[in-house]
C-alpha cells in the first residue's frame, strides 16, 4: 500500500530525505487539524499525506515554510531598554498594605546606654524573656 504510495512520490519529489521531511510536516498539519485534500479510505495521516504528495494535492511551497517554521528556534528576547515604573508605591511594595507612621526614634546611641538599659530593651523586644 504505501510502497506504491512512495514511488508515485519519488517522481515528484526525487529526494527520498526530502520527501520523508515533507511528509511528516503534512502528517503533522493534518493531525492538527488540516483538511485531507484526499479520500482516507481508512489510512493513517503519514499515508494520507504521501498520497497528497502523489496527486500533487498539496502545495509542496507552503509543505516546506510549515517545516523550516517548525525546525527554527525562536530568538530569545531582548531585553527591555525602557525604565519599568512601578505600579504600587514603595511603601505599599516593602510593607504591604498598612499605616506606616512617622515615629521619631530616640537619639541615643549604644554608647549612652549602659549595660542594664541594653539587656532593658533587649527583654522587653523579645517580650520580657530573659
Amino acid at each position: 500500500m504505501a510502497r506504491v504510495t512512495v514511488e508515485d512520490c519519488i517522481e515528484k519529489i526525487p529526494n527520498r530525505f526530502e520527501l520523508v521531511l515533507l511528509a511528516a510536516q503534512r502528517a503533522r498539519n493534518i493531525a492538527r487539524g488540516e483538511t485531507i485534500e484526499v479520500e482516507r479510505d481508512n489510512d493513517k495521516n503519514p499515508v494520507v499525506a504521501l498520497r497528497e504528495i502523489a496527486e500533487e494535492k498539496v502545495e509542496l511551497a507552503g509543505l516546506e515554510g510549515d517545516l523550516i517554521k517548525s525546525l527554527s528556534r525562536a530568538p530569545e528576547p531582548e531585553p527591555a531598554e525602557e525604565e519599568v515604573m512601578d505600579i504600587i508605591a514603595t511603601d505599599e511594595n516593602i510593607f504591604g498594605i498598612m499605616e506606616i507612621q512617622d515615629e521619631a526614634l530616640p537619639d541615643a546611641s549604644a554608647d549612652d546606654l549602659s549595660p542594664d538599659d541594653i539587656e532593658a530593651a533587649i527583654a522587653a523586644e523579645l517580650g520580657g524573656k530573659r
